[in-house]
């Protein structure tokens, strides 16, 4: 059994954890431009000023801490629409019991609220905590300290952990650093997070090795940030990541099955790229039905299910439709959404809410893959500058899709959409069948269900009755009008 945090075992023990310090970089490592401080938008100290609100209504000692990528992503000077608060002495959904209480007393009011319980198997080790504040969603966990068994990548026993022993436990030390909200400032405690971050370095706050073997899918981390970032992975990390230790320990503690999920979606990600140019191809069948030509390549030429191209004309189709809302979604102005043959199911949806419905129903037909569907999408999408052969307007121009990639991503993620399709409907078939007075189902109950989903989408904080009040309303409506 290990303990992921030790004084005794960080790497660097003889340096002292402090805000912001940082020592001299070598003239030979790549600098990153980082800032000196965090500047907060308007939305943000908005939400912090009642997170402290709410601290000093009930009197409590409770130290709220921003985490990991937000504070890598702000000290780079990007815009992060995931917050995660980290508390020190409660867990997650005690305090949100508690801003939702104190927002009570004020007049306000949360505008949506959750509670993710912790799953193991899924590298979900803590319940977590949701509200929505002000169209920002954010999570609320306990600080941690984790301990894990042999054969397995999963903690076995987890206590409350001081802010220092969380910093370690961390993967990379770049993501180890707090935005303390109580005083406004950075912490760094594991003593070089803001060094590595300016000198583009991937690195982990504990030796490689035992971090790696504690975790294998550390491993993987490490080289996606690195990618993401075009950092330097540490030769100390490159070794132990080689080691036969830690490729023992990522084929023993990481299922095949997800290993083999992660390579599906890649795999499916590429074919949808390459069949793109044929989207809009189709042939006859024996029947005269016109059939996508992609459909007949999976099926007479590569020997591939039937749904790997089901999920390919899918992303396709998904490429089609974010077409019509990136305008929307990049610049978050209204204006006269494409409802895509959807104009029955958004009748009774306010204008305002319908970018978030349209979007939703499209995430949930494409899942994992929306990301995959976007970035084609922003590739396909018109020039805003048009064609040149200049290398440099070439450059600029990739340059503006990727800031419209990033800009359409974060208004997903601040939509809270990021997960839709994991989401349950709040009612269910029997209840469908119940208010329309049905022995059994078919055309209505299939509307209805859609309807209804348009409905949870809307309203994001509704609960199942408000939603039956909502379709019992509307159907009488709609019998008296006939």
């Amino acid at each position: 059994m290990r303990s992921v945090w030790s004084p005794l075992k960080a790497r660097n023990p003889t340096k002292t954890a402090g805000l912001l310090s940082c020592k001299p970089i070598s003239m030979n490592s790549p600098v990153v431009q980082v800032k000196q401080k965090i500047d907060l938008t308007e939305t943000e100290k908005m939400i912090f000023e009642r997170l402290l609100a709410t601290v000093h209504h009930f009197d409590f000692s409770t130290q709220l801490r921003v985490a990991g990528g937000w504070v890598r992503d702000k000290l780079l000077g990007k815009e992060c629409y995931d917050i995660d608060i980290a508390l020190d002495d409660m867990l997650g959904s005690t305090f949100v019991d508690k801003v939702t209480q104190y927002l009570a007393s004020t007049g306000e009011e949360a505008q949506g609220l959750a509670v993710i319980p912790s799953n193991p198997d899924q590298s979900k080790h803590l319940e977590t905590a949701r509200m929505r504040l002000y169209d920002i969603w954010i999570d609320f966990v306990n600080l941690r300290s984790e301990k894990y068994s042999e054969n397995s990548r999963i903690p076995n026993q987890m206590d409350f952990g001081t802010a220092e022993e969380d910093a370690y436990r961390r993967d990379l030390t770049i993501n180890s650093m707090f935005y303390n909200i109580n005083t406004s400032s950075v912490e760094d405690l594991t003593g070089r997070g803001i060094d590595d971050l300016r000198s583009g370095k991937i690195v982990t706050p504990l030796a490689p090795k035992e971090t790696f073997l504690d975790d294998p899918l550390r491993v993987l981390r490490a080289v996606r940030f690195g990618a993401r970032f075009s950092f330097t992975l540490d030769e100390e990390l490159k070794r132990a990541a080689a080691s036969n230790d830690v490729k023992d320990a990522l084929a023993a503690k990481i299922s095949r099955e997800r290993i083999g999920t992660e390579d599906e979606q890649r795999r499916l990600s590429l074919y949808a790229a390459l069949f793109f140019p044929f989207r809009t191809i189709t042939y006859e069948d024996n029947k005269g039905k016109k059939i996508p030509i992609v459909k007949y390549v999976f099926r007479n030429s590569l020997k591939r299910k039937a749904s790997d191209a089901e999920t390919v004309v899918g992303v396709h189709s998904a490429v089609a439709r974010l077409l019509s809302l990136i305008p929307f979604l990049e610049s978050n102005v209204d204006g006269e959404l494409n409802e895509d043959g959807m104009g029955s199911v958004l009748v009774h949806i306010p204008a305002s809410s319908k970018l978030r419905v349209l979007t939703g129903f499209l995430l949930r037909e494409v899942k994992d893959l929306w990301r995959v569907a976007l970035l084609i999408s922003v590739l396909a999408y018109p020039s805003p500058i048009g064609c040149s052969e200049d290398a440099m307007l070439k450059h600029s121009e990739l340059d503006k899709r990727k800031e419209v990639f990033q800009a359409v991503e974060n208004a997903i993620l601040k939509l809270g959409l990021e997960k839709i399709w994991e989401v349950k409907p709040l009612v269910t078939g029997k209840d469908i069948m119940n208010i329309l007075q049905l022995k059994c189902g078919g055309p209505s109950v299939k509307e209805w269900q859609q309807k209804l989903l348009a409905w949870q989408l809307a309203n994001p904080a509704g609960t199942a009755d408000e939603c039956l009040e909502w379709m019992r309303q509307t159907h009488l409506k709609r019998i008296k009008m006939e």
